[in-house]
């Protein structure tokens, strides 16, 4: 099997994003947007998604964060899709629960090539850290829609927004790593019965 890593670089007037990813890593992050909280919640995908992941950003963050935190995500999302190739083989649909705490959450996944992101949860403030909480669910849709993937995401409950954020996050991860895994009974088939995705 070849290996599925992939880097990509977006540059626009408002941010500078270069992102390496590696679909069978173990989990080693190195990861600097310039937003503390976010690169905290993205080395939670990385560690339990065991993907070896770099992230470089630079950002008009004298604005605000959103263009920062939609560009990675944009970047990251083309990553996976870049990394997965024809997505041959692969598990293709997975999901994880994961506590923190007094929060839940739960995020399903499909790698289907049909870009779709529905996100439920609330957050009781305004930000986490350096983080607008109004900017989670934009993060899930943007990385969904350049990850080409279905990507269905909750909170159940919880009070902490930390705890909420971060059980969203791991297990993001872990529903990809589950997701992104061969499937060694497919023999490099295309998990689709299109026999395309």
């Amino acid at each position: 099997m070849s290996a599925r890593i992939a880097h990509v670089e977006r540059s626009t007037r408002e941010t500078q994003v270069a992102v390496t990813l590696n679909l069978d890593g173990s989990g080693e992050a190195a990861i600097s947007t310039g937003i503390g909280f976010y690169d905290h919640m993205l080395s939670h995908v990385a560690h339990h998604g065991l993907f070896d992941l770099t992230i470089r950003a630079e950002g008009d963050l004298h604005v605000d964060e959103h263009h920062t935190a939609e560009d990675v995500a944009i970047a990251l999302g083309q990553a996976f899709d870049k990394a997965l190739g024809d997505r041959a083989g692969i598990v293709r649909m997975a999901d994880a629960w994961v506590a923190m705490d007094e929060a839940l959450a739960q995020v399903v996944v499909d790698l289907s090539g049909r870009p779709y992101a529905v996100f439920s949860g609330m957050f009781s403030t305004g930000r986490i850290g350096d983080l607008g909480t109004s900017l989670i669910p934009h993060i899930f849709e943007s990385l969904a829609a350049h990850a080409r993937m279905n990507l269905h995401a909750r909170v159940l409950y919880g009070r902490d927004d930390h705890h909420k954020a971060e059980a969203l996050f791991k297990a993001l991860g872990r529903a990809l790593d589950a997701a992104t895994q061969i499937d060694p009974r497919r023999a490099g088939r295309v998990p689709s019965t299109k026999g395309v995705l």
